[in-house]
């Protein structure tokens, strides 16, 4: 066989490794679940009636900020799995497993691989029910049946980029409490974009930082896709920005994981 069928052969196994991984410890797709989850019911039901109203929208209130903030939620969700993808790196860098895994006959890249198409897997479940609940939470979204695949064609490069950046920071954490804490930051981006509250309402320094963030464009990309709304400039600079973090966090990773242990 070539070396790229051994490299996708061996990155088949881990995929696999880590889909029993999440069959047999629920528990953390559990919470990468429903932490979204709440903050969809939280916005909805406790902020929506306020946040809604200032829309600017004629038909404002708790029905038109739904619509609004789920494509946030879908970012959240994302952004969640990501961070439990450096947990599960750091995980097996603590207890050995990596080290044992150098010492076999595979693709060394193929660790990597399998963990990230993994966690794209699981981003996919997340934000499905993420979605389905704002469906039962009056999430009524205008997307054809073309923008709907264009929008899983975005969610699905959003979390490639993403985990392959949370692949790096698993690598480089010492410890997994290291490794939950510095992906934070990517749960915080949404709050400083438009995913809760359009930007233009923001004072003008934050704004500014608001729009130029790469969490914007990709929601509103997103929110462009469901709603029918015009995406304008938006589905470029998500995508350039998706390319720039994956290929950012692959040179990291690939850097981090090549170097020698017993440095």
């Amino acid at each position: 066989m070539s070396t790229l069928t051994y490299a996708a052969t061996d990155s088949a196994t881990m995929l696999r490794r880590n889909l029993r991984h999440m069959r047999r410890y629920p528990s953390m797709t559990v919470m990468l679940i429903g932490m979204p989850v709440v903050f969809l019911l939280l916005f909805v039901y406790v902020f929506g009636g306020t946040l809604g109203s200032g829309l600017g929208e004629a038909a404002g209130g708790r029905s038109a900020y739904v619509n609004y903030v789920v494509p946030g939620i879908m970012l959240m969700a994302l952004a969640a799995t990501a961070q439990g993808t450096a947990i599960s790196v750091a995980m097996d860098m603590t207890e050995g497993i990596i080290a044992r895994f150098r010492t076999m006959a595979i693709t060394r890249s193929s660790v990597l691989t399998g963990h990230v198409f993994g966690a794209v897997i699981q981003s996919m479940l997340c934000v499905a029910v993420s979605v389905a609940v704002g469906f039962l939470v009056g999430f009524r979204p205008d997307a054809t049946a073309i923008e709907w695949l264009a929008v899983v064609g975005m969610v699905v490069l959003t979390a490639f980029a993403l985990t392959w950046l949370t692949v790096a920071m698993g690598l480089v954490s010492k410890s997994v409490e290291t490794a939950s804490n510095t992906p934070m930051f990517l749960m915080l981006l949404p709050f400083f974009g438009s995913a809760f509250v359009p930007t233009d309402s923001m004072p003008t320094g934050l704004r500014w930082f608001a729009e130029y963030q790469p969490f914007t464009p990709i929601t509103e990309t997103l929110r462009g896709l469901l709603m029918g709304t015009s995406i304008g400039n938006s589905a470029a600079l998500a995508i350039g920005w998706c390319i720039v973090i994956a290929g950012l966090g692959y040179l990291w990773a690939r850097k981090l994981y090549a170097r020698d242990p017993s440095n």
